[in-house]
């Protein structure tokens, strides 16, 4: 028999075996062995896979596995199918230590839909992806604006200020920091001359007053800071500056309401255990909304409620950070730090109410949305700065239209990574646009985060043993309440 030629034809199964040479049989003991074998190994994948269904079916709270804050886009881009609210993962009481959830914006316009309560289905619609940033209809009734409308005018409103002129003095010489450092700071391309929109970057200066190019020359003049009037300051020349009277001639200019960062009127509504009904439906509508857990909800800011009359405007600023780089942002402390200065709350999640619909003007503006890059001297070119609300609002890359009952929801800090607070969003960066005609009533809902997590995990659990120690309501030991007088407006 002649051998197989390298890569010709197989012999066929069945042919028989040639002469003198015996076909081998399995014997019937292999055989059942073999399938015994088999049969063990389908058992177990079957077993395993009914643990995994069973695994994702309970970590989901019995129902099928979705999207967080909402169903996952559908194919072709429609809008997402209504999701029960219900805690996502550490939004448990005590919740503090775990991850913070946040909403998924998918893409520009795209829509999702959210039950935040019984026969409540709500639309959601992402406005922008830097900031993260979300638009919600009909989130509060016309009965409940009108209400929270009624109740701040029964507190009382008072003029809003970005700075408390008659502490300012004494608070900026609380701060350490020489003058070298005041420069080097302002300097932000660090060419070793000061020029009038590094300066103009730093609205929070002097008593609440938004400065023009205009307004830095005209001190310039008034303090002799500008020898040769160029508008340019060399480190040399700054050196010489007296900061005193930097601060004597603020403080003696007659600022019109029309010239400060902000002009508007506000005050506080405590939404607490035991507040209104309306308030505490709201606060736990948020807590629905966010996913957060509900301690942080329920420590944070009370509701802000504020008024524009015709000509108010609020020029674009960021609702967290610290006011300077020598200033903290923390809030987790049950009395004031006297030590630093301009100490402000954290604010993780902004949630903006429309109260009213305005007749004219009075959009919110983010500027620099959905920009490519972000530099801080790009926003002042040559007369147009897109801070300024009272002249260039229609210049932002976005505005939303003020519409009775839409919230508007946007986070001010970015993850770090590992679910919890990182780095402050300068994409958030936003404004009031000029009311041009009628009244304009907003409200503000701001969720303190500390970005110390253990920070923030022992305030919590200071707050609930005060709770548990007094044998008190919840609420005595809220920041509604312990932080009242202290409050910074930002």
């Amino acid at each position: 028999m002649e051998p197989l030629d390298e890569g010709g034809p197989s012999p066929s199964p069945l042919e028989m075996p040639p002469a003198g040479r015996h076909g081998l049989q399995k014997s019937s003991v292999c055989s059942r062995s073999y399938f015994v074998v088999v049969m063990v190994f389908v058992h177990l994948y079957i077993v395993n896979v009914i643990a995994l269904l069973l695994y994702v079916h309970y970590n989901n709270g019995g129902e099928p596995a979705r999207a967080r804050g909402g169903s996952a886009p559908p194919e072709g881009g429609g809008a997402a199918t209504p999701a029960q609210a219900r805690p996502a993962e550490g939004g448990e009481r005590g919740g503090a230590s775990s991850r913070l959830h946040r909403l998924e914006g998918i893409k520009v316009g795209y829509k999702q839909k959210l039950e935040l309560g019984p026969n409540r289905i709500h639309d959601i619609e992402t406005l922008s992806l830097k900031p993260l940033l979300f638009e919600i209809p009909n989130f509060l009734t016309v009965e409940e604006c009108k209400l929270l409308i009624h109740l701040a005018q029964l507190k009382g409103l008072q003029k809003s200020q970005i700075l408390p002129t008659d502490e300012y003095e004494e608070a900026m010489e609380k701060i350490d920091i020489s003058q070298v450092d005041i420069f080097n700071l302002l300097d932000h391309n660090q060419d070793g001359q000061l020029q009038l929109k590094e300066v103009l970057t730093h609205t929070r200066l002097g008593n609440g007053r938004w400065m023009t190019p205009e307004n830095i020359r005209e001190m310039y003049a008034a303090i002799k800071a500008d020898p040769n009037g160029d508008g340019v300051l060399s480190l040399e020349e700054f050196k010489q500056l007296n900061i005193k009277d930097f601060h004597k001639y603020m403080g003696s200019q007659q600022v019109k309401m029309s010239e400060l960062v902000r002009n508007s009127q506000h005050t506080w509504l405590y939404q607490g255990e035991g507040a209104h009904q309306v308030l505490r439906t709201i606060r736990q509508r948020i807590i629905q909304l966010t996913h957060l857990p509900p301690d942080i909800v329920e420590h944070s800011e009370p509701m802000q409620v504020v008024r524009y009359d015709q000509g108010g405007h609020y020029h674009a600023h960021m609702d967290s950070g610290p006011v300077f780089p020598e200033t903290s942002c923390s809030h987790t402390k049950l009395v004031t730090n006297e030590t630093a200065p301009f100490e402000t709350s954290c604010r993780y999640v902004t949630v903006l109410f429309y109260l009213n619909n305005v007749t004219g003007g009075g959009e919110t503006t983010f500027p620099i949305a959905d920009n490519r890059t972000y530099e801080e001297l790009s926003l002042i070119q040559n007369d147009v700065d897109l801070r300024d609300t009272r002249k260039h609002c229609d210049k932002g890359n976005l505005r939303v239209k003020p519409r009775q009952g839409t919230a508007v929801l946007w986070y001010n800090y970015l993850s770090n990574g590992k679910g919890w607070v990182g780095e402050l969003d300068e994409y958030s960066l936003h404004g009031g646009c000029l009311v041009t005609q009628g009244t304009k009533w907003i409200a503000n809902n701001w969720i303190n985060v500390d970005p110390n997590k253990l920070r923030q995990i022992r305030f919590q659990q200071e707050m609930a043993h005060y709770a548990k120690k007094e044998n008190d309501a919840q609420s005595e030991w809220t920041i509604d309440k312990s932080y009242k007088d202290v409050h910074l407006d930002l």
